[in-house]
């Protein structure tokens, strides 16, 4: 064997190493989001769960409203809005807020909505269960759906705070900025 087909067969192996590192790695990466999600506490749906379950006696004396917020960052080519702009909740309780999406790009799309919460503090009081802000929303050519938040505010809400706004931004995969 001369020195160029070594040389070969070894550039063949570390590749073939690398592409099984690629692949191992990939495997791995569900586990390590799951164990990131269990110590940060951030995503982590069982926990999430394990709250709502846990929140039994719904403070019925108390209302809340929750002021509901979207902006499009690509403007024109969407039509986005919450089905109603307040809503009036009871800590512990769960509710659901519709908003609805239209695709007027004149394509085929996809988009991402961007949550905000004001004030701040209120963030680890607002639980969200079920948002199409967790992940992107595929629309055909002119499409349109009602897209639902489903959350539940936590009754140690401080006393203080009587209202909560919650505030999307949708984002056209067009808008996206990419790196050459």
């Amino acid at each position: 064997m001369n020195e160029r087909e070594r040389e070969n067969r070894i550039l063949t192996w570390k590749l073939a190493a690398i592409a099984l590192g690629g692949l191992g790695f990939g495997f791995a990466l569900v586990p390590l989001y799951r164990t990131l999600c269990a110590v940060t506490g951030y995503g982590d749906q069982g926990k999430l769960l394990e709250r709502v379950t846990a929140i039994e006696h719904p403070d019925a004396n108390r209302t809340v409203t929750v002021e509901f917020l979207t902006d499009v960052a690509s403007a024109g080519s969407w039509d986005f809005r919450p089905e109603k702009r307040r809503i009036e909740v009871h800590p512990g309780e769960l509710y659901t807020a519709e908003f609805f999406a239209h695709n007027l790009t004149g394509h085929a799309s996809t988009a991402q909505a961007v949550p905000n919460i004001s004030p701040s503090e209120v963030a680890a009081y607002f639980h969200k269960t079920e948002c199409f802000c967790f992940s992107p929303q595929h629309f055909a050519l002119n499409e349109g759906r009602d897209m639902p938040v489903r959350f539940i505010v936590d009754p140690a809400l401080p006393s203080h705070i009587d209202t909560i706004t919650l505030a999307y931004t949708f984002y056209d995969e067009s808008s996206r900025v990419t790196r050459r």
